[in-house]
């Protein structure tokens, strides 16, 4: 076996129905050698399986397979070119067969095509073409049976949808006269008396008989397909439980038909119509609930949409259309106005405006000219350009977010753990409990004991719903993280939901996180007799010949206030006081304090405002115009307009608010008391943030950190959850749990306050599954009888119980109205 490591993937699993499937789906996977981890999303329907030395990803499907379940799976066919003979074929379909997710290779040297069944998810075209390149051959598509994974889970689950809606029309026909007649007989006079006269009993159980049989052993099929395999296998899921109550009943109706005399005189009671209806209200609980889980995944539809299907590649001198899944980095790629942008890359040729607003939410246009980085999925506006593609397939940056949003759905929160533990004796319980009812009853209860026996042990195995169980936090944590990547929040482990509620303080890095990270032009004041357009235009001339980020921020200021900047003649820099020039004719200098002082003019006009800029550990700087002080100016690195109304919802949290930063401590402290923060750290090296987010972890308690750059890094992965703003560094976000797609700190209340809203809602799910269970097996069980007379019919079980899987869904679903504590205003 060989020892390499394969790559994480991500199954789509079909069938699963209940928190007990789950557990078998992964227990099955985990014993394959090989697998390191497996963990099982019931609401995502998805295996995430991490391998160790040795792992196969053919044994993990067999193994889903032989559970019971299917792993979805597509077809794609290569041409292949360079091939000779058979020891070709035989190479050719070794490298196909090392590419992780790739289940059988099979090639044809006549027709020259492999034909490659591969994962869901898993094998792209790219991995594939590549791998056969290495081989020494010549790899090109030639079809795949459909576009995408997110087409084909969409088309199985549409597929699941359709089948259960024309199972639940055929058990609701069979069910429909059985119901309205029994229940006629009971609760309407004279209906039991026309049954007699114009059919008579016994053949009213025949067409009973008949009816019930369609039912069970037409539509209801499925649950015998699964659960009796699982019972055979002593791992018995919600399909056994169903087959149980229902077999019960129709076994027990039809001894009562076709041999009354065996069972006890007056037992002899026939429960057609409680089967069928069990069948039908499962089935249509199914549909609602198939239906319901399909919304919670629209997040990703919606990531998925923004992908372009088809690319401009120039090849050969001229432009041709390709599928997107054949564009390989380095191929040059051509845009035409209000195109989606096809993969990522950098500008070669043309100009353009692109919006981005799907990776950064800021709806404005953004320029584009040679040597730009563009990002597949956005759109271009208004011009044309060609772009080098850099990144394409999975390693595009709309990729990696919807790879990073799928990782956060299929993720196990600590609360599961519970929950799995629960599930796993849970179904075992159920059928010991029925057992016990069904004995109690007979042997306790009053004539017809048998019948009391077997209606209230059908009703206890009918009432049970994992189902509930199973699906109270993957659909939270699907629908939350949907959410959260809507609002620009990205999870990269699901894990840090639960963490993030837990968080008692936030640190914040200062340049770059609560700061824009570059200067900029803060403060501008004129002394009489001089226009604030004419001095900043006249500086910014002068400032054109530094490469001084001052300089840059002051010429920045003009260009954006439509500033004309004429060109400096005799510019001359004075080492450590300023730079003069003359422009259009007048001289201008512009630096410090003393360099005023050293030309003879005295500043003293502007001593508060000085003071005030010193307080605010802002720098000013000086302007002369023909001998005059004309002007004093502060660059300085500003607070982001938003800062200050994310921190104040932060607090209104309850959460303290720190800075920590390698600044010097008066800038920090100046910093701080413009923002209200309860603490600074100032003056300490990368090292020393991790020494920092330590010492408040100990007096607060759990600890979040938000910063962007390469020296926030080790911090971000020493606190309990690390947050990076989008627009840093790599490693910054390699080292964060979750990703702010925009430079935003309201992006932060954000998090926290879905991370509440997610837990709220799966503990309300929890409290219902568990909760409803608690409440209602034992009414079902009858224990309300001796004291009230009250029974619980199985035909209301199977109704209380498929609402039960429904309302846990409804009530996750409510979290697409989450809104944002502070909202981001475009």
């Amino acid at each position: 076996m060989s020892d390499t490591i394969l790559k994480p993937l991500e199954i789509p699993v079909l069938g699963m129905t209940c928190a007990s499937c789950v557990g078998r789906v992964e227990k099955a996977i985990a014993a394959v050698p090989g697998v390191a981890k497996a963990s099982v999303n019931l609401a995502a329907e998805r295996a995430h399986v991490e391998f160790g030395a040795g792992g196969d990803t053919g044994a993990v499907v067999e193994a889903i397979r032989k559970a019971g379940y299917e792993p979805l799976a597509r077809e794609v066919d290569l041409k292949i070119g360079g091939m000779t003979c058979a020891s070709c074929v035989s190479r050719v379909e070794r490298a196909l067969k090392a590419v992780p997710g790739v289940l059988t290779a099979s090639v044809n040297l006549a027709t020259e095509r492999a034909h490659i069944s591969a994962l869901a998810g898993a094998a792209e075209l790219p991995a594939l073409i590549a791998a056969v390149e290495k081989a020494g051959y010549e790899a090109q598509t030639v079809g795949e049976a459909t576009p995408d994974l997110a087409d084909r889970e969409a088309q199985a689950r549409q597929a699941e949808i359709t089948s259960l809606k024309r199972a639940a029309m055929v058990a609701a026909a069979g069910t429909l006269p059985l119901f309205l007649i029994e229940m006629g007989r009971h609760f309407i006079p004279g209906v039991h008396h026309w049954l007699a006269m114009n059919i008579g009993e016994q053949p009213w159980r025949l067409a009973s008989f008949v009816l019930a049989a369609v039912v069970l052993f037409g539509p209801g099929l499925r649950f015998f397909r699964k659960g009796v395999p699982n019972l055979i296998r002593r791992t018995p899921d919600m399909n056994s439980l169903v087959v149980l109550g229902t077999s019960a009943a129709f076994a027990y109706s039809t001894l009562a038909t076709f041999a009354p005399q065996l069972l006890p005189a007056g037992a002899d009671h026939v429960y057609y119509e409680a089967a069928a209806v069990i069948v039908t209200l499962i089935l249509l609980g199914r549909l609602f609930e198939a239906q319901a889980k399909g919304r919670t995944s629209e997040a990703i539809k919606r990531l998925m949409t923004l992908q372009a299907k088809t690319a401009r590649v120039v090849r050969d001198g001229e432009e041709r259309e390709i599928p997107i899944a054949e564009v390989v980095a380095g191929d040059v790629v051509a845009v035409r106005p209000g195109e989606r942008i096809a993969v990522d890359g950098e500008v070669v040729e043309g100009a353009s405006f692109v919006d981005e607003s799907m990776i950064t939410g800021e709806p404005i246009p953004v320029e584009k000219t040679t040597g730009a980085a563009v990002v597949g999925g956005t759109v271009n506006k208004t011009g044309a350009f060609r772009f080098r593609a850099t990144k394409v397939g999975s390693e595009t940056m709309l990729a990696q977010i919807v790879r990073m949003v799928e990782t956060a759905q299929g993720a196990k929160l600590p609360i599961q753990a519970l929950v799995d533990k629960v599930t796993g004796w849970f179904v075992p319980a159920v059928i010991a409990a029925a057992l016990l009812t069904f004995a109690a009853w007979w042997l306790l209860g009053p004539s017809p004991a048998l019948a009391f026996a077997l209606v209230n042990a059908v009703a206890v195995l009918i009432i049970a719903c994992p189902c509930a169980m199973g699906l109270a936090t993957p659909t939270s944590i699907m629908v939350g993280t949907g959410k959260a990547a809507e609002l620009g929040v990205l999870f990269r482990r699901g894990e840090a939901l639960q963490g993030l509620r837990d968080v008692k303080v936030v640190a914040f890095d200062k340049t770059g996180t609560l700061t824009l990270g570059r200067p900029a032009l803060t403060d501008l004041q004129t002394a009489e007799g001089f226009e604030e357009a004419e001095v900043l235009g006249l500086v910014a001339a002068v400032e054109t010949r530094s490469e001084h980020p001052i300089a840059e921020a002051i010429v920045e200021a003009a260009k954006t206030r439509g500033v004309a900047i004429a060109s400096p003649e005799a510019f001359e820099a004075v080492p450590g006081f300023g730079a003069q020039a003359l422009v259009g004719g007048r001289r201008v200098q512009v630096g410090a304090d003393r360099y005023m002082r050293q030309l003879g003019l005295d500043v003293a006009v502007f001593q508060e405002t000085a003071a005030r800029l010193g307080a605010e550990a802002k720098s000013p700087l000086y302007a002369a115009v023909d001998g005059k002080l004309a002007a004093i100016i502060a660059v300085a690195d500003p607070i982001k307009p938003t800062t200050q109304e994310a921190l104040g919802a932060l607090h209104a949290m309850g959460l303290k608010v720190v800075m920590i930063t390698g600044d010097n401590a008066a800038t920090a402290r100046a910093v701080a008391a413009s923002l209200g923060l309860d603490e600074v750290v100032a003056e300490v090296l990368p090292d020393g943030k991790v020494e920092a987010v330590r010492a408040l972890r100990e007096r607060y308690g759990a600890i979040a950190f938000v910063g962007d750059g390469v020296n926030d890094a080790p911090a971000l992965a020493s606190a309990d959850i690390g947050i990076a703003m989008g627009a840093g560094t790599d490693v910054a976000i390699e080292s964060a749990d979750i990703v702010l797609m925009r430079s935003d700190l309201r992006a932060v209340a954000t998090a926290m306050a879905l991370s509440r809203a997610v837990l709220n809602n799966i503990r309300q799910n929890l409290i219902w599954a568990f909760g409803y269970n608690v409440v209602l097996i034992p009414v079902a069980a009858g224990l309300l009888y001796p004291a009230f007379g009250i029974l619980l019919s199985p035909m209301f079980a199977a109704g209380a119980m498929a609402l039960s899987s429904v309302s846990v869904l409804t009530n996750a679903l409510r979290l697409k109205a989450f809104r944002p504590p502070v909202a981001t205003r475009h």
